[in-house]
């Protein structure tokens, strides 16, 4: 990351290397099209993001900070996410405070570390525990949800305007501090706003004023956004619409029929506008890409056991339509499903970002290299122990180095990501011209428990391949015969961008020829990169 104490001679003999990008560091962080996939500019060149995101608390102190920082270099990120809360930045109406935030921004550039910084404003978690004193004790002013049993919950309603306009104030004065210290270093290069929002305990707010919302016509922005994307909507709400045969007005049950995702569509609407406000706000001071966060459904419950109106699949119609300045819906995936859930957020265009997961280091593979994703977090990555030795950092390591392939072939066609288990041995991909038939490792009646990885065709029959676990069988690309012989397979790593070739495998390394293996070895945790040449022969 080029700092402002960087000299100006040193500035322009890179600038002439063509190492950066003239008027780069005026550009503003922000999000571009390559192909089928979006990618995050800064400073003038894509990033992927390998980040981490810490505990809630974390990042509300400097001093408790410092042992962290150190911790998240070991552990290979360029990026870590850390919350900002409502009450501390404004404890007292009109006062804001923002010594927190220049501490932080200072201490990732210490570090040489991006920062996305987590909005927790009206909601987190779908709860208001985050609010400051003067908006809790205002219960008047800023109402809260009520629930079937006629409980009031602490949980701002997303129907009231004084609560949306307090929140975005706040918001916006936040994304103004940001551009004033960091509009040209671009330490801060995303924010999400809010937190895992929707009702929790009930499927929707019970309010007077929620109760005549829900009755009401849908509103006509809605209806003339689902009416203009009839043909391009999910299966599920669209289902939903034409089983009562696509109404162009109505009550919601009239135009979605009498079922709980309905009451969810409802909540979906009034989150998604609310929270849109905030972000126009925030976005008219300072324009970075912003996103917000789901806390994911499950097949065996119904709105309410999980925050009912959150930006999930199931109702992303609506947050396109009500949300339009959110540029990602993005998934907090904690569910085994993990490439299921990647497939159903990258639906209708909607980019790939995982702000919260697990700490694993197989999935970064799978939706960097399936599904062009921009950037993965795993939460609470301030309590992993000996961080230099967790998967994760070994991932994140090996993700460095092919950054820059990852980068160019996005979008392209030429990447696959693969997640390999004892339930799903094989999978197939078609690439650079050939027929990929990806598997399980196996050598001398061993095979392996899991396989990850990813794929890059870099063209003329040479792939690249980064992971462990798996092995891979060429075949023509139909109509084309014959059969696909291994060149040369060369294990290695980058340095500086430059491939350094280490063993030349062969042998047993490569089923005597026969297959391309990426495996680190027997039960290895290591995770290997390889190059191979494959060629056509009859």
């Amino acid at each position: 990351m080029l700092r402002s104490n960087v000299s100006i001679r040193f500035l322009i003999l890179i600038a002439c290397l063509g190492l950066i990008v003239p008027g780069a560091q005026s550009q503003v962080p922000h999000l571009k099209k390559q192909g089928t996939a979006t990618q995050l500019i800064v400073d003038g060149r894509p990033f992927l993001v390998l980040g981490g995101e810490l505990h809630n608390s974390s990042s509300s102190n400097l001093e408790y900070m410092k042992p962290i920082w150190p911790r998240m270099v070991d552990l290979n990120f360029n990026t870590v996410l850390a919350a900002l809360s409502w009450e501390t930045i404004e404890p007292v109406e009109g006062e804001f405070d923002f010594r927190l935030v220049d501490g932080l921004i200072q201490d990732a550039r210490r570090h040489d570390l991006r920062l996305i910084f987590l909005w927790f404003g009206s909601w987190k978690n779908g709860m208001s525990s985050y609010m400051p004193m003067w908006v809790k004790k205002d219960y008047r002013r800023f109402p809260r949800v009520k629930i079937e049993d006629g409980r009031t919950i602490e949980v701002l309603s997303t129907l009231s305007d004084a609560s949306r306009d307090a929140d975005a104030k706040a918001y916006a004065a936040l994304m103004r501090h940001i551009k004033a210290v960091d509009g040209d270093e671009h330490t801060v290069i995303m924010m999400q706003v809010e937190n895992e929002v929707g009702v929790r305990g009930d499927s929707r707010d019970r309010c007077d004023a929620a109760n005549e919302a829900f009755t009401a016509d849908v509103p006509s922005a809605l209806m003339d956004y689902l009416v203009e994307n009839k043909n391009n909507m999910t299966a599920d709400l669209r289902t939903r619409w034409e089983a009562q045969g696509f109404p162009e007005s109505g009550s919601w049950e009239e135009v979605f029929g009498e079922v709980p995702k309905t009451v969810e569509a409802f909540m979906a609407w009034h989150y998604a506008t609310y929270i849109d406000h905030v972000t126009a706000a925030g976005k008219a001071e300072y324009d970075l890409p912003m996103f917000v966060n789901a806390w994911l459904s499950s097949d065996d419950g119904t709105p309410g056991d999980w925050p009912s109106g959150g930006p999930l699949p199931q109702v992303m119609d609506i947050w396109l339509a009500g949300a339009p300045h959110i540029d990602m819906l993005t998934p907090d995936i904690y569910q085994p499903n993990f490439a299921e859930w990647c497939e159903r957020y990258t639906q209708l265009g909607n980019p790939l970002f995982i702000p919260e997961t697990r700490s694993g280091g197989e999935n970064p593979f799978y939706a960097f290299g399936q599904h062009d994703a921009i950037g993965n977090s795993p939460f609470a990555v301030d309590s992993l122990r000996n961080p230099a030795d967790t998967d994760l950092a070994k991932t994140y390591a090996v993700l460095e180095q092919i950054a820059p392939l990852i980068l160019e072939h996005q979008g392209k066609g030429e990447m696959a990501g693969l997640l390999l288990d004892e339930e799903n041995p094989s999978v197939t991909a078609e690439l650079g011209g050939y027929e990929l038939e990806i598997s399980l490792d196996t050598v001398f009646g061993w095979k392996a428990k899991r396989g990850y990885g990813l794929i890059i065709s870099l063209g003329n029959g040479e792939f690249l391949g980064a992971g462990n676990g798996f092995r891979v069988l060429f075949k023509p690309k139909a109509p084309a015969t014959g059969l696909v012989g291994i060149g040369p397979v060369d294990e290695g790593t980058f340095v500086n961008g430059k491939w350094i070739p280490g063993r030349r495998l062969n042998g047993d390394e490569t089923d005597q020829g026969e297959r391309w293996r990426i495996s680190a070895g027997w039960r290895s945790r290591d995770i290997t990169i390889q190059r191979v040449t494959v060629y056509p022969y009859e």
